[in-house]
């Protein structure tokens, strides 16, 4: 790597910006309606001058050194800035809102986000919302393909979860800790009880969500997950495992918030076992958050607030 230069610029930063998202230089110069060969330059120019590689090339386009995905935080934080400038003082409209989110399968975490789309002052943006599995989430964040992500731990993967959050650069925030419920459906037998015991679920399916290639017990999305079951289906997405609660009269784990706008059909019954489930989002610990990720996370805890769900912080 050359010797390093000063005099980052600001058009530098944007074209980055736009590399990483479309993983193409060329992809971003049409985007941009820049000469593919000037796109090109600028980020050698870049690197240059930060005295870093921030981006691996190959014939397939491009990808973030561990470097790239540190500056790429940094340089969406001087881009925003730079766009509130122009907004208070030169009059220029609100700029495009970007944002993406990942997360485990909870109702309230889409609550949020429609909220805040639909509170956004933006006349443009380009918002994300991932529900995925548990390494993909902390992979996502990673690599800032989202900025925000959520999932729970408890006692029994808090020491794994966090060890692998230190080593990607993120630390957990808790938002609360929710007594575990069992969702089923309105016509479950189950539906009307105060409380369910695991007695009482020994002759239901139980229905969790699949974690792929890392489908270890510690990144499993529901609790007591090394608890054996006679019947056991994985699913991939919520709409799917509701499908199969109202259908087989199966049940899952989770933390009793759910939406009766968005899931009309599924109720919540408190479940007697000794566990809490513990909530949070993961971020980036070098990289402060974007105004529209500071606004989700204010929508995500009205909506929690809501269920009369004690707030940690």
């Amino acid at each position: 790597m050359a010797k390093r230069s000063s005099g980052i610029t600001l058009q530098q930063l944007q074209y980055f910006i736009e590399v990483a998202a479309e993983g193409s230089i060329s992809a971003a110069a049409d985007l941009l309606f820049v000469a593919q060969p000037t796109m090109s330059a600028a980020m050698r120019d870049l690197e240059t001058r930060v005295g870093r590689d921030l981006l691996t090339r190959s014939a397939r386009g491009v990808t973030l050194t561990v470097d790239g995905v540190e500056f790429l935080g940094y340089a969406r934080q001087v881009v925003e800035q730079a766009e509130l400038l122009e907004q208070r003082y030169l009059g220029r409209p609100p700029s495009r809102r970007l944002l993406g989110v990942s997360a485990q399968h909870y109702s309230f975490v889409v609550d949020a986000f429609v909220r805040m789309v639909k509170a956004t002052d933006a006349a443009e943006y380009e918002f994300s919302l991932r529900e995925t599995r548990t390494f993909d989430i902390i992979e996502d964040v990673r690599t800032l393909r989202s900025e925000i992500g959520v999932l729970f731990r408890n006692d029994f993967n808090r020491n794994v979860l966090d060890k692998l959050l230190r080593d990607s650069g993120l630390a957990f925030h808790p938002l609360f800790r929710a007594e575990p419920h069992i969702f089923v459906s309105r016509r479950n037998p189950l539906a009307g009880r105060e409380r369910a015991s695991l007695d009482d679920l020994a002759d239901l399916p139980r229905l969790t969500f699949d974690q792929g290639a890392n489908n270890s017990f510690y990144f499993a999305e529901e609790i007591l997950s090394t608890l054996s079951s006679r019947q056991e289906i994985r699913v991939s997405d919520r709409a799917t495992i509701f499908n199969l609660m109202i259908g087989l009269d199966g049940y899952t784990i989770s933390t009793g918030i759910i939406s009766d706008d968005l899931d009309p059909e599924i109720v919540a019954v408190p479940l007697e076992v000794d566990e809490r489930i513990e909530i949070g989002w993961i971020g980036r610990t070098a990289i402060p958050l974007t105004e529209q990720a500071q606004r989700y996370l204010v929508e995500m805890r009205a909506v929690v607030a809501e269920f009369g769900v004690e707030l940690i912080g």
